[in-house]
């Protein structure tokens, strides 16, 4: 499957609580990479996604953060500024360094302890950690309190977590890391294979959907996550890039965008490569796709 550190110069770090089973995950590009995103979820939790416009005057992020704790784990993005700002990485504005910080968020609050969340402390724990190979994935980071299919609440969800997934194209290397905390069901193949859970069957969302079940467990998912790849791209560019690369989240997860998610993507360029946005946009769209294969799905209780 791979793994977004397949990507050279880029590096990954988690920090989590299993007390309080959430956590978060930090991308680092220390060098600078060309950002984009796209919000098609109606709940979403982000930080300075407004610099990601391609009118806008900063071209370089420094990092992606990737949180639970809902609008409280936006404090994590804090903890990685700190670090970067030691490490002399940021926005040279003469007097020092300013870190560009985008993140995202999920709601975990109810698996584990809510008053534990994602922190400054936490953020600077998971920047500080960040290896150049680093391959986790599961119930980590921002995957710790992840759950999906949660329309008849959470006791009928399935414990979800970090996946992760690459592909390489002579020079050109796309790839993605994603927390699905999805209120919609995940397909594979046609078959379903999460969804919620009750009296040891797996029930359809949008069938219950149909049959007039509507809210659920409202405004407490989302699934967020990052395209990175070494190719050269406009901020325009990448914005397209992550237009298309929820394609790959429509092909396994249904329903997805709904009122009840929050879901965003996050695209890196680090320019290293010449490449076809076409090409690099429908790479992104696989390797989404296959990054929410990379979890395992399980029961949480019967």
């Amino acid at each position: 499957m791979g793994y977004i550190t397949d990507v050279d110069g880029i590096k990954v770090g988690h920090a989590q609580s299993m007390e309080g089973m959430t956590g978060c995950t930090v991308i680092l590009y220390e060098d600078g990479a060309v950002g984009g995103v796209d919000v098609r979820g109606s709940a979403p939790g982000t930080r300075e996604t407004d610099l990601l416009k391609a009118e806008n005057l900063v071209d370089k992020i420094h990092s992606v953060v990737l949180s639970g704790g809902s609008a409280f784990g936006l404090a994590a993005s804090n903890g990685v500024m700190k670090y970067l700002e030691e490490s002399g990485v940021g926005l040279d504005v003469g007097i020092t360094k300013v870190p560009i910080v985008v993140s995202a968020v999920i709601f975990d609050l109810w698996i584990g302890d809510s008053k534990i969340r994602p922190d400054e402390e936490m953020g600077y724990k998971a920047a500080s950690s960040a290896t150049y190979d680093n391959t986790d994935r599961g119930i980590v980071g921002a995957g710790t309190g992840a759950t999906v299919g949660k329309l008849l609440g959470p006791i009928c969800a399935m414990k979800s977590g970090l996946g992760s997934a690459s592909v390489r194209i002579g020079d050109l290397v796309v790839a993605a890391l994603v927390v699905v905390n999805a209120v919609g069901d995940v397909y594979r193949d046609g078959n379903q294979i999460a969804g919620p859970f009750k009296d040891g069957k797996l029930y359809s969302t949008l069938e219950l959907m149909k049959e007039g079940y509507i809210g659920g467990f409202a405004n407490t998912n989302t699934t967020i996550g990052v395209i990175t790849t070494n190719a050269t791209l406009t901020k325009a560019q990448a914005n397209k890039v992550s237009q298309v690369a929820h394609d790959g989240m429509a092909r396994a997860i249904n329903p997805v965008h709904t009122m009840m998610d929050g879901d965003t993507i996050f695209t890196m360029a680090t320019g290293k490569v010449n490449a076809d946005v076409n090409l690099v946009s429908q790479l992104a769209a696989e390797v989404f796709q296959k990054a929410i294969y990379d979890i395992e799905y399980e029961v949480l209780s019967e």
